[in-house]
């Protein structure tokens, strides 16, 4: 009673009639008959067009309305140091600088278009603003330099740390000038 099962299905293996010729061509193509593998979408550009139509809703809905009676204040807007006239820049020589550049950039130009400056503090910021404008050229000539003396370490760096200097400005410029305004604020505050 007791058999070796692995010689019982070896001997069943070896009795078995072989698979006719083409026999897996013709499975093949049954199951594509009976399952096609393209599924149709004909609501493709309605599911579309839903999606914008949403997010266009969306983007109205979270965008805060202007009161009229507001005067819309102009923004200062320094020319982009990131763009530089010909030759290397920072993100040309390697991915991880270029996504760097890109990051500081992106928080540089964030921070300039939050800035609240009113005629009560123009003059606080406008000294800020020229150390910004005095960073700004330090970093046309960093570009400059790494591309006639050509990359090193201590000019990249060097441009880095600019970036960083530039973002630290505008946060504290930011933070001053939230500090003016709550100042301000108790001022009008207490008088009242």
């Amino acid at each position: 009673m007791s058999q070796d099962l692995r010689n019982l299905f070896e001997k069943e293996r070896q009795q078995a009639p072989p698979m006719p010729d083409g026999h897996e061509a013709r499975f093949l193509e049954r199951l594509d008959a009976e399952f096609p593998r393209k599924r149709n979408k004909p609501y493709l550009w309605l599911g579309l067009a839903a999606c914008v139509v949403g997010l266009l809703g969306l983007g109205i809905w979270l965008y805060p309305p202007r009161d009229p009676s507001v005067p819309v204040q102009p923004q200062v807007v320094l020319q982009d140091s990131t763009a530089v006239e010909e030759g290397l820049s920072l993100g040309d020589l390697s991915p991880d600088l270029k996504k760097l550049e890109q990051y500081y950039a992106a928080n540089i130009s964030m921070e300039l278009a939050s800035l609240d400056i009113s005629d009560g503090n123009k003059a606080v910021a406008d000294g800020y603003l020229e150390r910004l404008r005095q960073l700004d050229a330090e970093y046309k000539s960093l570009s400059r330099e790494l591309n006639e003396i050509g990359p090193n370490e201590e000019t990249i760096t060097a441009m880095i740390r600019n970036f960083q200097l530039r973002l630290d400005l505008l946060q504290k410029l930011k933070a001053k000038l939230n500090e003016l305004k709550q100042s301000k604020n108790e001022t009008v505050i207490s008088s009242v």
